[in-house]
């Protein structure tokens, strides 16, 4: 694949242009896996910004996007295609009206293209525009069955429809799966894929995300803000919060127009950083004033 970058400081450079902080790790993933034309694959805590990965890349390459959102009980028809039944029946009836209705040529003509509903995964194997950037996002959520099922397309780029025959992709759509590691993705999965954990960023990085994604936010407030979600990371909680949450929350103090933190303010808009109710009770109160100490 021809790309816009020759080298990994190129594409960290790029993607430091669309927002996107990564250190040269990631971005050595990132290279190798558009140079190889090869699945990456991307765990870590939810809002590191795994997601982000792939709509960056999009951007930098000017690439559609195709996003597959996975969760329990997602099937084929759901994920790849189904038959437009209502447009069927009605084609059979005017058929009929029109007296052409034959065993053979009919069902040869309901089973058609354009009758097939694409979905995500369909719509990336057989994208005509340009090379698409397909993300399959929080496979963890997925069963196994599915799962099962994407090993055909992360290894050939192509679909089996029984009704038409395989479809292959002309040229491999660049595929990003993200999984949040509530259980474990299967290892013939996994070998198909270039690998890399996200972690949480250490806070020269985060302040440098808050910087870029929020460039009106007062310096002194992004510091302290980062600091104390470091601080807060560290604390025995159900749901540590994210890069995601911090980037909300700087948002919403620029809202209030803060320019430092004070515990009224942190116990006010504790909701935007924190999502589970035991984790703000424990935090709420003496707790944000000794975390506001230290940072």
């Amino acid at each position: 694949m021809s790309l816009p970058f020759s080298s990994i400081d190129e594409l960290q450079a790029a993607l430091a242009q669309e927002r996107y902080i990564a250190e040269r790790s990631l971005a050595t993933a990132i290279y190798l896996a558009l140079k190889l034309e090869k699945p990456l694959f991307l765990e870590g805590e939810a809002g590191v910004g795994k997601t982000e990965v792939a709509k960056v890349i999009a951007a930098m390459l000017a690439c559609p996007l195709i996003r597959l959102q996975c969760y329990e009980g997602l099937d084929v028809n759901t994920a790849v295609y189904e038959w437009n039944y209502a447009r069927q029946m009605l084609h059979i009836r005017l058929l009929e009206a029109a007296g052409e209705v034959h065993p053979e040529t009919s069902i040869k003509d309901i089973f058609a293209p354009e009758f097939l509903l694409k979905r995500p995964l369909l719509q990336a194997v057989q994208q005509e525009e340009g090379r698409p950037v397909l993300l399959i996002d929080e496979l963890d959520r997925a069963d196994e069955e599915f799962e099962a099922f994407l090993l055909e397309i992360l290894s050939d780029f192509q679909i089996t429809i029984p009704e038409i025959g395989t479809v292959q992709a002309a040229t491999p759509p660049i595929v990003v799966i993200t999984s949040n590691r509530t259980r474990e993705i299967h290892d013939a999965l996994k070998r198909r894929c270039l690998y890399h954990w996200i972690d949480y960023p250490s806070f020269e990085k985060e302040y440098d995300i808050v910087l870029a994604r929020a460039p009106q936010a007062p310096h002194t407030l992004a510091r302290e803000v980062v600091r104390f979600v470091q601080a807060l990371r560290r604390e025995d909680l159900y749901k540590a919060p994210g890069i995601a949450e911090t980037l909300d929350w700087i948002q919403a103090l620029i809202a209030l127009d803060r320019e430092h933190l004070s515990p009224d303010v942190i116990d006010d808009t504790l909701g935007v950083l924190l999502k589970y109710h035991d984790d703000i009770s424990y935090v709420r109160g003496g707790r944000v004033s000794h975390l506001l100490a230290t940072v």
